[in-house]
Protein backbone atom coordinates (compact mmCIF):
# COMPACT_ATOMS: atom_id res chain seq x y z
CA UNK A 1 0.00 0.00 0.00
CA UNK A 2 1.54 3.29 -0.83
CA UNK A 3 2.71 5.06 1.97
CA UNK A 4 0.31 8.44 1.21
CA UNK A 5 -2.59 6.34 0.66
CA UNK A 6 -4.13 7.61 3.14
CA UNK A 7 -3.74 11.29 2.18
CA UNK A 8 -5.80 10.24 -0.76
CA UNK A 9 -8.44 8.57 0.96
CA UNK A 10 -11.38 9.91 -0.42
CA UNK A 11 -10.57 9.66 -3.78
CA UNK A 12 -11.31 5.98 -3.58
CA UNK A 13 -13.78 6.04 -1.03
CA UNK A 14 -17.38 6.02 -1.39
CA UNK A 15 -20.18 7.73 0.86
CA UNK A 16 -22.37 5.65 0.21
CA UNK A 17 -22.32 2.34 1.56
CA UNK A 18 -25.00 0.09 -0.47
CA UNK A 19 -28.28 0.57 -2.24
CA UNK A 20 -32.00 -0.90 -1.13
CA UNK A 21 -32.97 -0.78 -4.35
CA UNK A 22 -32.63 2.16 -6.13
CA UNK A 23 -31.94 4.06 -3.08
CA UNK A 24 -28.56 5.34 -1.53
CA UNK A 25 -28.09 4.00 1.98
CA UNK A 26 -24.97 6.53 3.18
CA UNK A 27 -22.29 5.92 5.87
CA UNK A 28 -23.31 9.08 7.38
CA UNK A 29 -26.71 8.16 8.03
CA UNK A 30 -25.72 4.64 9.37
CA UNK A 31 -23.18 6.34 11.74
CA UNK A 32 -26.06 8.99 12.79
CA UNK A 33 -28.70 5.82 14.24
CA UNK A 34 -25.19 4.30 15.33
CA UNK A 35 -24.91 7.24 17.77
CA UNK A 36 -28.05 7.39 18.67
CA UNK A 37 -28.71 3.27 19.82
CA UNK A 38 -24.77 3.48 21.76
CA UNK A 39 -26.46 6.77 23.59
CA UNK A 40 -29.43 4.45 24.82
CA UNK A 41 -27.49 1.26 26.01
CA UNK A 42 -24.49 3.47 27.73
CA UNK A 43 -27.28 5.50 29.50
CA UNK A 44 -28.72 1.59 30.27
CA UNK A 45 -25.14 0.71 31.29
CA UNK A 46 -24.32 3.49 33.41
CA UNK A 47 -27.98 3.22 35.17
CA UNK A 48 -27.44 -0.31 36.54
CA UNK A 49 -23.88 0.69 37.37
CA UNK A 50 -24.57 3.89 39.44
CA UNK A 51 -27.70 2.28 40.75
CA UNK A 52 -29.78 4.91 39.20
CA UNK A 53 -33.62 5.21 40.21
CA UNK A 54 -34.63 4.40 36.73
CA UNK A 55 -36.04 1.47 34.75
CA UNK A 56 -34.96 0.50 31.40
CA UNK A 57 -38.44 0.57 30.00
CA UNK A 58 -38.78 4.14 30.77
CA UNK A 59 -34.86 4.74 28.98
CA UNK A 60 -36.66 3.07 25.72
CA UNK A 61 -39.72 5.60 25.74
CA UNK A 62 -37.42 8.50 26.73
CA UNK A 63 -35.27 7.73 23.23
CA UNK A 64 -38.11 8.08 21.97
CA UNK A 65 -39.21 11.54 22.84
CA UNK A 66 -35.39 12.38 22.58
CA UNK A 67 -34.76 10.57 19.25
CA UNK A 68 -37.54 12.62 17.41
CA UNK A 69 -36.81 15.87 18.91
CA UNK A 70 -32.76 15.56 18.20
CA UNK A 71 -33.85 14.64 14.36
CA UNK A 72 -36.26 18.00 14.39
CA UNK A 73 -34.16 20.03 15.95
CA UNK A 74 -31.07 19.07 14.14
CA UNK A 75 -32.70 19.72 10.52
CA UNK A 76 -34.59 23.13 11.68
CA UNK A 77 -31.37 24.15 13.16
CA UNK A 78 -29.44 23.95 10.02
CA UNK A 79 -31.66 25.95 7.98
CA UNK A 80 -31.91 28.50 10.77
CA UNK A 81 -28.44 29.26 11.72
CA UNK A 82 -26.44 27.35 8.65
CA UNK A 83 -28.73 27.63 5.42
CA UNK A 84 -28.92 30.53 3.09
CA UNK A 85 -32.38 29.15 2.08
CA UNK A 86 -34.26 29.90 4.92
CA UNK A 87 -36.27 32.22 3.94
CA UNK A 88 -37.54 29.46 1.56
CA UNK A 89 -38.32 26.84 3.66
CA UNK A 90 -40.19 29.24 5.87
CA UNK A 91 -42.21 29.78 3.23
CA UNK A 92 -42.60 25.77 2.21
CA UNK A 93 -41.99 23.74 5.17
CA UNK A 94 -42.69 20.94 3.22
CA UNK A 95 -39.20 20.59 1.25
CA UNK A 96 -37.93 20.62 4.71
CA UNK A 97 -37.52 16.84 5.22
CA UNK A 98 -37.59 16.21 1.46
CA UNK A 99 -35.44 13.87 0.71
CA UNK A 100 -35.52 14.05 -3.00
CA UNK A 101 -33.98 16.88 -5.55
CA UNK A 102 -34.82 17.54 -9.29
CA UNK A 103 -36.55 13.99 -8.84
CA UNK A 104 -32.93 12.23 -7.27
CA UNK A 105 -33.00 10.79 -3.66
CA UNK A 106 -30.33 12.39 -2.14
CA UNK A 107 -31.82 11.73 1.29
CA UNK A 108 -31.78 14.71 3.96
CA UNK A 109 -28.80 17.38 3.88
CA UNK A 110 -27.95 19.75 6.21
CA UNK A 111 -27.81 18.59 10.04
CA UNK A 112 -26.80 21.45 12.76
CA UNK A 113 -25.64 20.32 16.61
CA UNK A 114 -26.48 23.41 18.29
CA UNK A 115 -30.36 22.90 16.72
CA UNK A 116 -30.40 19.07 17.91
CA UNK A 117 -29.19 20.35 21.43
CA UNK A 118 -32.40 22.37 21.53
CA UNK A 119 -34.82 19.38 20.11
CA UNK A 120 -33.12 17.72 22.77
CA UNK A 121 -33.85 19.61 26.01
CA UNK A 122 -37.95 20.11 24.52
CA UNK A 123 -38.19 16.10 23.53
CA UNK A 124 -36.62 15.83 27.34
CA UNK A 125 -39.08 18.22 28.60
CA UNK A 126 -42.06 16.98 26.95
CA UNK A 127 -41.33 13.35 28.22
CA UNK A 128 -40.49 14.47 32.27
CA UNK A 129 -44.06 16.72 31.90
CA UNK A 130 -45.77 13.70 30.68
CA UNK A 131 -44.41 11.10 32.92
CA UNK A 132 -43.77 13.05 35.52
CA UNK A 133 -40.09 11.96 35.72
CA UNK A 134 -37.01 14.33 37.64
CA UNK A 135 -36.28 16.78 35.04
CA UNK A 136 -32.22 16.75 36.86
CA UNK A 137 -32.51 12.77 37.30
CA UNK A 138 -32.28 12.51 33.26
CA UNK A 139 -30.22 15.34 32.24
CA UNK A 140 -27.40 13.62 34.66
CA UNK A 141 -28.16 10.46 32.97
CA UNK A 142 -27.82 12.00 29.37
CA UNK A 143 -24.60 14.25 30.71
CA UNK A 144 -22.95 10.78 30.37
CA UNK A 145 -24.19 8.88 27.88
CA UNK A 146 -23.92 11.26 25.46
CA UNK A 147 -19.59 11.77 24.50
CA UNK A 148 -19.09 8.76 23.54
CA UNK A 149 -21.85 8.44 21.00
CA UNK A 150 -21.32 11.20 19.72
CA UNK A 151 -17.83 10.04 18.01
CA UNK A 152 -20.01 8.51 15.50
CA UNK A 153 -21.42 11.31 14.24
CA UNK A 154 -18.24 13.12 13.83
CA UNK A 155 -17.01 9.99 12.04
CA UNK A 156 -20.07 9.94 10.17
CA UNK A 157 -19.17 13.33 8.80
CA UNK A 158 -15.76 12.01 7.96
CA UNK A 159 -16.84 8.88 5.81
CA UNK A 160 -19.47 11.39 4.21
CA UNK A 161 -16.54 14.19 3.08
CA UNK A 162 -17.99 17.13 4.97
CA UNK A 163 -17.42 19.49 7.64
CA UNK A 164 -13.57 19.45 6.27
CA UNK A 165 -10.58 20.83 7.76
CA UNK A 166 -8.45 24.21 7.04
CA UNK A 167 -5.73 23.90 4.43
CA UNK A 168 -2.66 22.37 6.22
CA UNK A 169 1.24 20.93 4.87
CA UNK A 170 1.02 17.88 8.11
CA UNK A 171 1.69 14.58 6.88
CA UNK A 172 -1.40 13.24 8.17
CA UNK A 173 -3.79 16.01 6.04
CA UNK A 174 -6.74 14.64 3.67
CA UNK A 175 -6.42 15.79 -0.16
CA UNK A 176 -9.75 17.53 -0.70
CA UNK A 177 -9.78 18.89 -4.18
CA UNK A 178 -6.65 18.57 -5.02
CA UNK A 179 -6.12 20.72 -1.19
CA UNK A 180 -4.13 18.91 1.51
CA UNK A 181 -6.71 19.47 4.76
CA UNK A 182 -6.74 18.82 8.23
CA UNK A 183 -9.10 15.68 9.12
CA UNK A 184 -10.67 18.41 11.16
CA UNK A 185 -13.63 15.93 12.07
CA UNK A 186 -11.66 13.47 13.51
CA UNK A 187 -9.84 15.75 16.06
CA UNK A 188 -13.89 16.79 17.15
CA UNK A 189 -14.83 13.19 17.05
CA UNK A 190 -11.92 12.59 19.90
CA UNK A 191 -11.74 16.16 21.97
CA UNK A 192 -15.74 16.65 21.44
CA UNK A 193 -16.29 12.91 22.23
CA UNK A 194 -13.80 11.04 23.77
CA UNK A 195 -12.36 13.74 26.06
CA UNK A 196 -15.55 15.47 26.97
CA UNK A 197 -16.61 12.14 27.97
CA UNK A 198 -13.66 11.66 30.24
CA UNK A 199 -14.30 14.98 31.91
CA UNK A 200 -18.09 14.28 32.46
CA UNK A 201 -17.55 10.31 33.77
CA UNK A 202 -14.45 11.69 36.57
CA UNK A 203 -16.97 14.60 37.64
CA UNK A 204 -20.04 12.55 38.20
CA UNK A 205 -18.53 11.26 41.16
CA UNK A 206 -18.44 15.02 42.90
CA UNK A 207 -22.15 16.37 41.93
CA UNK A 208 -23.65 18.77 43.83
CA UNK A 209 -27.14 18.86 42.63
CA UNK A 210 -29.83 17.25 40.09
CA UNK A 211 -29.00 18.09 36.69
CA UNK A 212 -25.26 19.27 37.27
CA UNK A 213 -23.60 16.59 34.88
CA UNK A 214 -25.55 18.21 31.73
CA UNK A 215 -24.02 21.44 32.42
CA UNK A 216 -20.63 20.17 32.97
CA UNK A 217 -20.95 18.16 29.47
CA UNK A 218 -22.61 21.42 27.67
CA UNK A 219 -19.83 23.46 29.23
CA UNK A 220 -16.85 21.26 28.32
CA UNK A 221 -18.35 20.84 25.09
CA UNK A 222 -18.53 24.04 24.14
CA UNK A 223 -14.98 24.90 25.01
CA UNK A 224 -13.88 21.75 23.23
CA UNK A 225 -15.59 22.71 20.02
CA UNK A 226 -14.44 25.87 20.12
CA UNK A 227 -10.79 24.82 19.97
CA UNK A 228 -11.71 21.99 17.67
CA UNK A 229 -12.96 24.52 15.18
CA UNK A 230 -9.18 26.37 14.60
CA UNK A 231 -8.83 23.29 12.38
CA UNK A 232 -11.91 23.06 10.82
CA UNK A 233 -13.32 25.19 7.35
CA UNK A 234 -16.19 27.71 7.99
CA UNK A 235 -18.85 26.87 6.39
CA UNK A 236 -19.08 27.97 2.37
CA UNK A 237 -22.11 29.61 2.54
CA UNK A 238 -21.35 31.81 5.70
CA UNK A 239 -17.37 32.25 5.75
CA UNK A 240 -15.86 33.64 8.95
CA UNK A 241 -18.14 35.32 10.92
CA UNK A 242 -15.22 37.88 12.85
CA UNK A 243 -10.87 38.72 12.22
CA UNK A 244 -11.02 36.18 9.44
CA UNK A 245 -10.88 33.63 11.50
CA UNK A 246 -13.65 32.99 14.18
CA UNK A 247 -16.33 30.88 12.60
CA UNK A 248 -20.09 31.02 13.81
CA UNK A 249 -19.53 27.20 14.96
CA UNK A 250 -16.56 28.86 17.76
CA UNK A 251 -19.34 31.76 18.34
CA UNK A 252 -22.46 29.45 19.19
CA UNK A 253 -20.36 26.81 21.27
CA UNK A 254 -18.62 29.65 23.14
CA UNK A 255 -22.27 30.84 23.60
CA UNK A 256 -23.68 27.44 24.83
CA UNK A 257 -20.22 27.32 27.20
CA UNK A 258 -21.44 30.58 28.78
CA UNK A 259 -24.98 29.71 29.48
CA UNK A 260 -23.63 26.22 30.89
CA UNK A 261 -21.31 27.76 33.02
CA UNK A 262 -23.86 30.88 34.20
CA UNK A 263 -26.53 28.36 34.97
CA UNK A 264 -24.17 26.32 36.64
CA UNK A 265 -23.51 28.80 39.35
CA UNK A 266 -26.97 29.82 39.83
CA UNK A 267 -28.13 26.16 40.79
CA UNK A 268 -25.00 25.55 42.87
CA UNK A 269 -25.96 28.79 45.09
CA UNK A 270 -29.39 27.43 44.83
CA UNK A 271 -28.28 24.08 46.06
CA UNK A 272 -26.29 25.62 48.95
CA UNK A 273 -29.53 27.75 50.19
CA UNK A 274 -31.51 24.35 50.20
CA UNK A 275 -28.74 22.62 52.84
CA UNK A 276 -28.66 25.54 54.56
Amino acid sequence: MPHNSWNYIYDSFDPIAFHIFSFPVHWYGMMYVLALVTALYIAKYFMKRDKLDFQAKQLDVYFIYVEIGVILGARLGYILFYDTQTLYYLANPWQIFNPFHNGEFVGIRGMSYHGAVIGFLLGTYMYTKKHKESFGKIMDLTGVSIPLAFVFGRIGNFLNQELIGRATDVSWGIYVDGILRHPSQLYEAFLEGIVVFIIVYFYRKYKRFSGELILVYAFSYGLLRSVAEIWRAPDVQIGYVCCNVITQGQVMSLGMALVALASWVYFYIQSKKTLA
